[in-house]
């Protein structure tokens, strides 16, 4: 007993010493080319399983390290470090990029990974450090002109949402967006103001972001099946980390309006009228007003957000971040607030065997919409004031009858006053978010199983008001009564997947099997009241409230996909989906989607002994995809609509509903796109440039549409059908290239080119006329025909004098019938440009850093429908007053709209030349006793746009018709970004 009482004293006497032989060492790792540091570089004892990573400022701290041990430091793209500890406290290292490791980028793909040198589809990954710099309230902005193939067409409104166009699009009718993926978790990008949101995209955080790809042809996409049609971007967020870290961004901007249309001022305006229309004279004002200036402001932007990462309880790696987004839009009252709050928890259990991530995102959005005004502010008298004293409609000055109060028919409302008058409010609570559970059995670690669950539900509300005194309330316009309406909307969302996945090898043959099944449900109801305040509502009954349920829709898919790599240079991926919806029949319901792609990497194999080539492969893919966008009503049974508050029958003071019989589209099926694509890979100089070539083809067959029916046929003269097809063809390509690489200075810039054409190969008619009615014409400027792009614009051919200018309703007579009627119409151009172009610079030289993103759009054509509708000059005069007209008359003399608004004049060359943002900064690496960095910066948003174009902004994303648009601001930007 005594022994063991000695053994157990002297090992009490040793414990300290053994404690402290256990020591623990810091440092900071960096990059030695530029110096900067390299956040997320994992820090282990070699032989030993756990480690740590670098923090934001590229430090860590590593326990338990012991005399001898050895300390491998390591991270994706960089070479290898091994360093011995000798006691020291610090231990600063310094990674070198390896071109070889940086082949083995991992990209995201459904329902799993592949390494970049890996792929064979038509792939593109964009990075944090790739993103675009500059006020991106939205994701999709991240990467507008950084990938080739990609268009982002974004409005002036704040945090608006965005028309996203990969490859042009596959549909006519129904939906072009592509499918959105977060973290596992598809969602639908769509989105009205009823739902109080501006777009789904607008409740992310862009400062959350990870990594963005992007999957263009259907090799890669096809495994999302009936979805994928339109191309998918994966979303991934941002991940815990073992190490305390906390990164906080500001930034501001302020912001003003760049363009306006060209109208008559004061002066012009009453010389004008004077010329044109004496007797109107005495209905002009002593005002000099510029009514786009007037509805317009300096607009004020603030973007905060804070993150903090560690290691929660020391087993699970976490990440919380906050932020709050304001952004004013340059219509007087329209403003975006948005407050948002992102959780991921990535723990790993049972010796790495079982990995968890946690994604749980909450975004609270409060809008101030502002409706358009662009049209009131444009044919204003500018000789009239914004305000006049004495007014009954809340000081404005309004066109009314001073007997009666009763506004004047047909006269514009003052633009300044709807602005200000109207209360137009929309909230939107959303949480969004997915559990994912990875296990690797540990009888055959090769083995996994993935059970990925997601949820998303979005509670919106818009309320709008407007007072007594506001004339653009009114009715019939009559004595006004104000308005009161309110809507609400519950959206949700909820998915689960699971699949298992088999990776193992045989000799020089490496292959994955993925296979699994997928069930998506959608469910959702909007509540809308009418105005409250109507005295012509009957007694008893006020809002006429009208709920709408729609119907659950469900996705449930199989998949499967293998990819089968023999030694290192032949790549084969074979990929198929099932996919059912409950949008189509019993018959219908059902669709499979087979995809197939091949690689091989041919530099060893024809070019064994080039120094100038580092890297080629050559790339083959086909594959289906589908789409079943078609709303969220199932055409295909036979429904009956109760009619709303305005068609009811009324029993005395009772009313009771209506039910109508509504329209069934039976026999409908999937629309389906089969994509053919083939690219080539290239390294050169060591993979010092980089880029890919692609050609494509698509073949959109059964296509979904809306369209007219014969009378008798249907309980409508609409409805769903399959009508016909068409194809889309294309080139891109992409280089990226470090112009400059050396210790100090790295220089890098990234190119990217698209040229694609679109054409209408079979229609169930002859031609099916789209577009808006133009200047209540009651005519649309657009078609779709056999033999021609989507969109194209069908008008009369303009004549001109001997002069060159053109002769009002002097048109073709192209039928040579001696009658000029719509006959005489023919296609001429189309929206689509023939050629898109991005470029991206990023310069570093030590501390310094400067950016730029120029986009560029060749060929593409805009029917400029306010010069159409507005340059006439019988419109000087309307509803007993006078209202202004575009300049651009003077140039046509053109007296009346007739016909006129049919011109092929007004298709006008959009091309233009675009610089997104430029931006300077400067880092201070060692900020507050080197506890901290400091980064510094400022730029500029919108800087400027070189083009041709007569109207506001030749950036259109209405196919193509320019009716006025909310106009983009420029914005002069400066923040600070700071790593503790």
């Amino acid at each position: 007993m005594k022994t063991i009482y000695k053994k157990l004293f002297i090992l009490t006497l040793l414990l300290p010493f053994s404690i402290l032989a256990q020591s623990t060492l810091g440092g900071t790792v960096l990059d030695k080319l530029s110096g900067q540091p390299i956040p997320g570089v994992n820090v282990n004892i070699e032989g030993n399983k756990s480690g740590v990573s670098t923090d934001f400022d590229g430090k860590y701290q590593l326990s338990n390290v012991k005399k001898g041990d050895k300390i491998v430091f390591s991270y994706i793209g960089y070479a290898n470090v091994t360093a011995i500890f000798t006691d020291q406290k610090t231990l600063n290292v310094s990674l070198v990029e390896d071109a070889n490791q940086l082949n083995e980028v991992v990209v995201q793909v459904g329902y799993g990974t592949v390494k970049k040198k890996d792929a064979t589809g038509a792939v593109t990954v964009l990075s944090t450090k790739d993103f675009n710099k500059g006020a991106n309230v939205t994701a999709e902005n991240l990467l507008n002109g950084r990938v080739a193939g990609v268009t982002v067409n974004t409005s002036g409104a704040p945090g608006s949402g965005s028309q996203i166009r990969i490859r042009g699009g596959s549909s006519l009718f129904a939906s072009n967006d592509p499918l959105i993926v977060i973290d596992g978790l598809p969602i639908e990008n769509n989105s009205d103001k009823n739902f109080g949101s501006t777009s789904i995209l607008a409740s992310i955080n862009p400062s959350t972001i990870e990594s963005m790809t992007v999957l263009k042809d259907a090799s890669a996409t096809a495994i999302y099946g009936s979805r994928a049609s339109n191309g998918v971007i994966i979303i991934t967020t941002k991940k815990g980390g073992k190490t305390l870290a906390v990164d906080y961004n500001f930034q501001y901007g302020s912001g003003n309006l760049v363009k306006t249309i060209d109208v008559f001022d004061a002066n012009s305006f009453k010389a004008i009228i004077a010329q044109r229309r004496p007797d109107d004279v005495p209905k002009l004002g002593n005002a000099n007003t510029n009514w786009q200036k007037e509805i317009y402001r300096r607009t004020d932007y603030v973007d905060n957000n804070i993150s903090l990462r560690g290691n929660l309880f020391n087993i699970i790696p976490s990440r919380i971040t906050v932020g709050n987004t304001y952004q004013e839009g340059l219509r007087l009252t329209n403003v975006f607030n948005r407050n948002t709050v992102g959780l991921a928890l990535n723990p790993s259990f049972l010796e790495d065997h079982l990995k968890i991530k946690l994604n749980a995102n909450y975004s609270n959005e409060n809008n101030r919409f502002a409706d358009g005004v662009e049209g009131s502010a444009l044919r204003f008298d500018p000789t009239q004031p914004v305000y006049k004293s004495g007014s009954i409609y809340g000081g404005f000055f309004e066109y009314y009858n001073q007997a009666n109060g009763k506004l004047i028919s047909q006269t514009p409302r003052n633009p300044v006053a709807q602005l200000l008058q109207t209360f137009d409010e929309g909230k939107n609570n959303r949480f969004f978010g997915n559990l994912e559970l990875d296990y690797k059995f540990h009888f055959l670690p090769a083995l996994r199983a993935v059970v990925n669950a997601g949820f998303d539900q979005a509670d919106g509300e818009r309320a709008k008001t407007a007072s007594a005194f506001a004339a653009s309330s009114g009715t019939n316009n009559d004595i006004p009564f104000g308005t009161n309406e309110f809507s609400r909307s519950v959206r949700k969302n909820k998915l689960l997947d699971a699949y298992l996945t088999y990776n193992t090898s045989f000799d020089k043959l490496v292959f994955d099997i993925t296979a699994g099944y997928s069930y998506q449900k959608w469910d959702s109801f909007n509540f809308i009241t009418g105005n409250t305040n109507d005295p012509n509502l009957p007694t008893g009954i006020t809002g006429f409230p009208q709920k709408t349920i729609d119907f659950d829709r469900v996705n449930v898919g199989f998949f499967g996909r293998t990819n089968l790599n023999f030694n290192d240079k032949y790549l084969l991926t074979l990929s198929f989906r099932r996919d059912g919806s409950s949008r189509f029949d019993k018959d219908n319901r059902w669709a499979n989607f087979p995809a197939a792609a091949f690689a091989w990497k041919i530099k060893d194999d024809l070019l064994p002994n080039s120094t100038a080539v580092s890297d080629l492969k050559i790339r083959l893919g086909y594959g289906i995809t589908g789409q079943q966008e078609i709303g969220n009503n199932n055409d295909y049974l036979q429904q009956y609509n109760v009619g709303s508050g305005s068609s009811q029958y009324y029993f005395g003071t009772v009313a009771l509903p209506i039910a109508v019989s509504a329209r069934q589209s039976s026999n409908l099926k999937w629309e389906e796109t089969t994509t053919y694509n083939a690219g080539i890979d290239f390294g050169l100089y060591d993979n010092r440039i980089t880029g890919s070539v692609e050609v494509f083809y698509k073949d959109s067959k059964d296509l979904l549409a809306d369209v007219a029916t014969a009378d008798g046929s249907n309980f409508s003269n609409r409805s769903w059908q399959n009508i016909g097809s068409f194809t889309t063809k294309g080139i891109e390509f992409s280089v990226s290239t470090d112009v400059i690489k050396t210790k100090d200075l790295n220089w890098n810039l990234n190119f990217n080119v698209t040229a694609f054409e679109r054409k209408i190969t079979e229609l169930s008619s002859d031609f099916i006329r789209v577009g808006e009615n133009l200047a209540g014409t009651g005519t649309q400027g657009q078609v779709h025909q056999v033999g021609y792009a989507p969109n194209s614009f069908l008008l009369y051919k303009q004549l001109y004098d001997t002069s060159g200018k053109p002769i009002e309703n002097g048109y073709a007579d192209l039928n040579n019938d001696n009658v000029i009627n719509s006959s005489d119409k023919y296609i001429y151009k189309n929206p689509d440009p023939k050629a898109t172009f991005g470029l991206a610079s990023t310069l570093n030289y030590k501390n310094l850093d400067f950016s730029f993103n120029f986009r560029a759009s060749v060929g593409n054509r805009v029917f400029n429908a306010v010069n159409a509708s507005r340059a006439q000059y019988n419109l000087l005069t309307t509803g007993g007053t006078v209202g202004n007209i575009p300049t651009s008359v003077l140039e046509t003399g053109f007296n009346t709209t007739s016909n006129v608004v049919l011109s092929d004049l007004f298709v006008e060359n959009a091309s233009f030349l675009r610089l997104d943002n430029i931006t300077l900064g400067y880092t201070f690496p060692k900020w507050l006793e080197g506890k901290a960095s400091l980064r510094l910066f400022a730029g500029v948003q919108n800087v400027f746009v070189i083009s041709d174009y007569s109207g506001l902004d030749p950036e259109i994303a209405n196919n193509g018709i320019d009716n006025t648009i909310y106009p983009r601001q420029r914005s002069i930007l400066g923040g600070v970004n700071v790593k503790f």
